[in-house]
C-alpha cells in the first residue's frame, strides 16, 4: 500500500482533565476525546453489566485481564504500524510474541484490502467539540473509510460493538468537516488473542445512523457538563 499525504492531521497532545482525556490541537483548544464523550454518556445498563462483571471475576482478577488486554492491544498497534511504515521492530515478549500473531491475522486477511492510506494514528476534530486519533484514514476496496485495529479476549457478535461503531462515525463527522469530504464506511478489523478474526464493515444507511446517534452523544456530552 502506498501513502498519500493528501491530508494533513494535526499535532497534538494528550492530557487528563478531571480524570478525563483530553486533546490539545495545535497548541490550541482542548477538547474531550471521543472515548471521554461515550465512556460519559453511557447507558446505566452498560455501567451496571460492567460493574456485575468485575464483582463476579473479582477486582483483581479484572484488574489483571484488562491490563493485559491493554498491554497485547498496545503491542499489536505497534507491530501493525511499523508494518504500514515498512519499519523493523520486534517484540520478544510473551505479550509482543502474541501480539505479532494477532497482527498477522490483520495483515493477511484486512490489510490485504487496503490500498492506499492517508493517516496513520491520525488525529482527527471537530472544532469546539472533540478529537480523537483513528488507527487509519484509507481506501477500502476503493472506498475512502476509516479504520481501526482492535484486539479481543474472545470474538465478538455484531450487537456487542456499538459503541466501535459510533468511534468511526465520529472520526469520520470530524474528517468530512474539516477536510470536506465525504467519508460513508468505517471498518473495524479485529482479531481475538487465539487468533480468530473478524472484520466488521458499516456502511451506507447503517453509517448514517451510528453518525446522528454520535451527534446526539455530543449534544448529552454537553449538556450534561452545563448543569
Amino acid at each position: 500500500m502506498k501513502h498519500n499525504n493528501k491530508y494533513i492531521y494535526p499535532k497534538t497532545v494528550r492530557e487528563m482533565i478531571e480524570g478525563r482525556r483530553h486533546y490539545e490541537i495545535n497548541g490550541g483548544e482542548k477538547l474531550p476525546s471521543v472515548t471521554t464523550i461515550l465512556s460519559s454518556t453511557q447507558d446505566p445498563e452498560k455501567a451496571q453489566s460492567l460493574k456485575a462483571w468485575r464483582d463476579r471475576v473479582g477486582e483483581d482478577a479484572a484488574t489483571r485481564i484488562v491490563d493485559e488486554a491493554g498491554a497485547r492491544g498496545t503491542a499489536m498497534h505497534k507491530i501493525l504500524e511499523n508494518y504500514i511504515l515498512k519499519e523493523g521492530y520486534v517484540d520478544l515478549t510473551e505479550v509482543g510474541k502474541n501480539a505479532h500473531n494477532m497482527a498477522m491475522r490483520i495483515i493477511q486477511q484486512g490489510l490485504c484490502n487496503i490500498t492506499e492510506y492517508y493517516g496513520l494514528e491520525a488525529t482527527l476534530f471537530y472544532p469546539g467539540l472533540y478529537a480523537g486519533a483513528t488507527d487509519m484514514v484509507a481506501l477500502h476496496k476503493g472506498e475512502m473509510a476509516i479504520i481501526d485495529f482492535k484486539q479481543t479476549n474472545k470474538p465478538k457478535k455484531r450487537e456487542w460493538i456499538d459503541d466501535y461503531c459510533l468511534q468511526l462515525a465520529a472520526y469520520a463527522v470530524a474528517h468530512n468537516y474539516v477536510y470536506k469530504t465525504n467519508i460513508k464506511k468505517g471498518v473495524i478489523m479485529m482479531c481475538s488473542k487465539d487468533n480468530y478474526y473478524q472484520e466488521f464493515v458499516i456502511e451506507g444507511e447503517e453509517f448514517k445512523k451510528y453518525m446522528y446517534q454520535w451527534l446526539g452523544k455530543i449534544s448529552k456530552y454537553y449538556q450534561q457538563k452545563s448543569t
